[in-house]
């Protein structure tokens, strides 16, 4: 029963975002359905919901936006995906549209129930990021832009949990930054719960903590960019922000 519901729910959410969000996840063979920002209410109770609220595929324009971390409103989810250390992850996404910036991906400790837990509060840690993948910057290719697919097809990104993490309960969160638009950066973040699982017994040092909001800043040039200026637009380099990925 469960599994029918998350495949209805599931299929419901991709028809109904354009762009703009992980409307499911998988682990393995097992699909778990995410939050429909156009969706019934009743998904704000559903006991089988593994992503944290979010209402609009709108993006998030401001760098020390307080819903930078979990999108708006991000109220927690009712439950958690079940994760060994060491597996992957995949988020999926229907008609993404933008082409150009960096996606990454980052986890925060709940220090406890998910269920209580302030993200804006967390200590995040990258555990992959996906940028320029070769060429320029203006005509190159992004990952963003190979990861969307149309026709109908779900664009997906994998990461994976580092193996020797230690179990527990974390947030994960999913983060699109689209540059298309210049000196005005987009962010497309969602969270889902995970409850990971292993005998790991590492965890990131502060070198690789960052606070969300706190993290981005319009003084950032990779953030603040135009990429269409002459001394942007042929460069065949892009730095992704923030701390380095823990990889464990």
């Amino acid at each position: 029963m469960w599994q029918y519901l998350a495949s209805v729910v599931g299929y419901l959410a991709h028809q109904v975002s354009a762009h703009g969000g992980c409307v499911n996840y998988t682990v393995g063979d097992t699909w778990y359905p995410g939050y429909d920002p156009y969706g019934p209410a009743y998904q704000d109770t559903a006991p089988w919901m593994v992503q944290r609220k979010w209402i609009t595929n709108n993006p998030i324009f401001e760098a020390d936006n307080i819903s930078l971390s979990c999108n708006f409103p991000g109220n927690p989810a009712q439950t958690s995906i079940p994760i060994n250390a060491g597996d992957n992850i995949t988020a999926v996404y229907y008609n993404w549209v933008h082409t150009v910036g960096p996606m990454v991906a980052w986890m925060a400790d709940c220090r406890g129930d998910c269920r209580t837990f302030d993200s804006s509060k967390g200590d995040w840690f990258k555990i992959g990021e996906k940028g320029l993948l070769y060429g320029t910057i203006l005509e190159g290719m992004w990952f963003q832009h190979e990861f969307g697919v149309w026709g109908g097809a779900p664009s997906l990104w994998t990461e994976n949990i580092p193996k020797d993490l230690e179990p527990g309960n974390y947030l994960i969160r999913h983060e699109i930054i689209s540059l298309h638009s210049a000196n005005k950066p987009q962010w497309y973040p969602e969270c889902a719960h995970l409850e990971v699982k292993g005998s790991g017994t590492k965890f990131p040092g502060k070198e690789f903590m960052a606070k969300i909001p706190g993290v981005y800043s319009m003084n950032q040039p990779e953030i603040n960019i135009d990429i269409y200026s002459l001394e942007v637009a042929n460069k065949t380099t892009y730095k992704v922000p923030g701390p380095p990925v823990w990889s464990g």
